[in-house]
């Protein structure tokens, strides 16, 4: 008993004060033991999810971009999407927030009690090719059957025709059976830039799209505007 083992002398001592019963003393051990281990387990699946640092929904300047459909957004934010094992795909180009919106869902799947995984596509790529093929497989595998994987920032950097093969493997497994979430700043018809040579793009997509949310947001660097904003507040101390 985890929970009670560091503190069991005050524990009776409280027991004793107030006169629990056999039966109340059970009880609380019970939630007290049952609320350190959610506690753990919630603990062990952020750290495992790697989802980081990030600034919550509330911080987010739902003006700035000049077009988002916020609906779709909130939607997600509720988790909606995670018992149909449908995808959602946030489109848009750098500094619009897409990264922040799948942290803030990640972490709400997470609240849940679900198993999330958040890797940008290159570490997830990285990782799956300086894998033996035994290692491989049990990637694959740990890939397909997470509660929920997001796929971050896809189209940033190319990728050769190998990549394009584990990264379909990734999405294959899951097919119709657990949610992704993806992040891109290149409209799919320009996927084959990001995965030259690649012969399976369009299954790629195929899978990838089919029982997909597809949300684009368009506008200027929020990330710009924040710097221009700090320059000029600097400026304007001196």
């Amino acid at each position: 008993m985890h929970a009670v083992a560091g503190g069991v002398d005050d524990f009776l001592a409280r027991a004793t004060k107030q006169r629990w019963s056999p039966r109340q003393i059970l009880e609380h051990l019970a939630q007290t033991e049952a609320a350190e281990r959610a506690h753990r387990s919630l603990e062990r699946r952020l750290r495992l999810s790697e989802i980081k640092k990030f600034k919550p929904m509330a911080d987010f300047d739902w003006s700035w971009p000049k077009k988002i459909e916020r609906d779709v957004i909130e939607r997600a934010l509720t988790l909606d999407f995670l018992p149909e094992a449908r995808n959602l795909v946030l489109v848009g180009t750098n500094g619009l927030g897409k990264t922040m919106i799948a942290q803030n869902i990640c972490h709400a799947a997470v609240l849940a009690g679900h198993s999330v995984l958040f890797r940008s596509a290159a570490s997830l790529l990285e990782e799956l090719h300086r894998q033996s093929p035994e290692g491989r497989q049990r990637k694959l595998r740990t890939y397909g059957n997470v509660g929920l994987l997001c796929v971050d920032e896809v189209g940033y950097l190319s990728f050769d025709d190998k990549s394009a093969d584990l990264l379909y493997e990734v999405i294959n497994r899951r097919y119709e059976r657990k949610p992704v979430i993806l992040t891109t700043n290149r409209p799919f018809k320009e996927w084959n830039e990001v995965f030259p040579n690649a012969a399976c793009i369009v299954t790629l997509l195929d899978r990838l799209l089919h029982h997909t949310e597809v949300t684009k947001i368009e506008g200027d660097s929020y990330r710009v505007r924040e710097s221009e904003q700090e320059t000029a507040a600097r400026r304007r101390k001196k």
